[in-house]
């Protein structure tokens, strides 16, 4: 078996990995670069390989850095199946479809900035036509069920406790008179974390290809992150400004209105007006809905017995362009919930150009950002910061808190790998920064002392 780490190495972007066994080839991930803007777009345009020559293509999950290209695949020629679990099917109908349309419509908008300064318009990476394909040829496996995908090669899905849906990927490999047990992790949730299951177990291990979003850094405690959003908000809410909250569409959106469901019943936040403008965070709200096989059983129990957990009387879900920009008109204290987290799409990009600059308000990040990023930029204290290739100055406060991130900590990842079970002889560690996979992976040396620790850079083959 050989693989090809051609994205989300030494980095966190653009998830994208070439198993080639038996004569097959097989594609884990296929997701969208993000940072900066003509190297990503460069590397979303093109492929390291011929997608028609693909035999299958797996899924993790559904966010958009691991499936955002898949559109761009199908387009370019690969007809094969899509497989994926039933949640990661459908956020995936609706993620991919946003995804074009939000690629849309930032083009149009950076085409008619670039139109005043005579320089030619930008394409879009695909159309809506191209994600509706994509989505046609998922096939949709749930957790602890096995298919055979490429000859000699059975898949199975875990939960990975990262998102709904989201999956630990097993590949059970007969090569000639080997048999042994392919693990790669996806993105790995936080134990205890809101709405979803933890991680599940894998027995039999024998490769391991593990993420290190957060490799070298802990999270703060889960309960102490109820009280810093309490205080962050109330703050900002207090002085009469906005509450703007980059969020994932899906994760931490729903997360986040969960959490704050709670505390507006419990009267620890000001029962303020609270908007998520994003219609895909919308459609994914409703997805939840109909995936409890996915829920804990905290969540799974208020479903039963109390209703909807991601609505409240306060709370109201935007899907119109029109109502969007409304919210500009608002002055009233709110609190704006808006997609894409790390700041590099969509609507929230024109939320944070109306109240970056205002010292009332507060900028208030929940999730990761990857370098280069919008996102990054700020939170890094950045000013100015250029949003659609304008200068903003930001003077609205910048908060931050990590334990809402739907990614394991740096202890929590080893004891994830420590709970496997199998004699692993050889391990990659994928999808964190360079510093983070490095120290990572040397924390796993100690850990696996008998297993081959590496950590890929794009473009290299790693055989097993």
């Amino acid at each position: 078996m050989k693989i090809h780490y051609l994205g989300a190495a030494r980095t966190t972007t653009g998830s994208m990995y070439l198993v080639e066994v038996n004569g097959a080839k097989i594609l884990l991930e296929c997701g969208l670069n993000q940072g900066r803007r003509e190297e990503s777009l460069a590397r979303n345009r093109e492929f390291l390989f011929d997608p028609a020559t693909l035999d299958a293509v797996i899924l993790s999950h559904a966010h958009i850095d691991h499936s955002g290209n898949l559109p761009s695949l199908c387009k370019k020629g690969y007809t094969g199946n899509i497989y994926a679990t039933f949640a990661t099917r459908d956020l995936c109908a609706v993620m991919l479809e946003d995804s074009a349309r939000v690629q849309l419509a930032d083009s149009q908008f950076v085409s008619r900035q670039r139109a005043k300064e005579g320089l030619p318009p930008v394409e879009p990476l695909y159309s809506v036509e191209d994600a509706e394909r994509a989505s046609r040829q998922f096939v949709a496996i749930n957790y602890e069920r096995r298919m055979s995908v490429a000859p000699s090669v059975t898949l199975e899905f875990r939960d990975a406790g990262h998102i709904l849906g989201s999956a630990q990927v097993i590949l059970d490999i007969r090569e000639g008179d080997r048999n042994y047990r392919y693990l790669f992790s996806g993105d790995i949730g936080r134990p205890d974390q809101e709405i979803l299951r933890d991680p599940q177990t894998v027995e039999g291990v024998d490769f391991l290809q593990i993420e290190s979003t957060y490799g070298n850094r802990e999270h703060e405690d889960a309960g102490d992150s109820r009280e810093q959003l309490c205080r962050f908000m109330s703050a900002a809410l207090g002085r009469g400004g906005k509450v703007i909250v980059p969020a994932f569409a899906v994760g931490r959106t729903q997360q986040l209105v969960y959490v704050l469901n709670q505390l507006c019943e419990a009267g620890l936040v000001p029962r303020v007006p609270i908007y998520v403008d994003s219609p895909l965070s919308v459609n994914a709200t409703e997805v939840f809905r109909l995936h409890s096989e996915c829920f804990d059983s905290e969540t799974y129990e208020h479903l039963r017995t109390k209703g909807n957990p991601f609505g409240m009387e306060n709370l109201t879900y935007i899907r119109e362009a029109s109502q969007s920009k409304k919210l500009n008109e608002v002055t009233e204290p709110c609190i704006i919930i808006s997609a894409s987290g790390m700041a590099e799409a969509g609507r929230i990009r024109h939320h944070l150009a109306n109240n970056i600059s205002n010292p009332k308000n507060l900028i208030l990040f929940v999730g990761f950002s990857a370098e280069h990023t919008l996102g990054h930029q700020i939170v890094s204290g950045r000013s100015p910061v250029n949003i659609f290739g304008i200068p903003h100055n930001v003077q609205a406060e910048v908060g931050r808190i990590d334990a809402f991130s739907g990614h394991a900590g740096r202890s929590e990842l080893l004891a994830y790998a420590k709970g496997l079970g199998g004699d692993i002889r050889k391990i990659t560690v994928i999808h964190g920064e360079e510093i983070p996979s490095l120290a990572f992976a040397e924390a796993l040396r100690k850990l696996k002392p008998q297993a081959d620790v590496i950590v890929p850079v794009r473009g290299q083959v790693i055989d097993f």
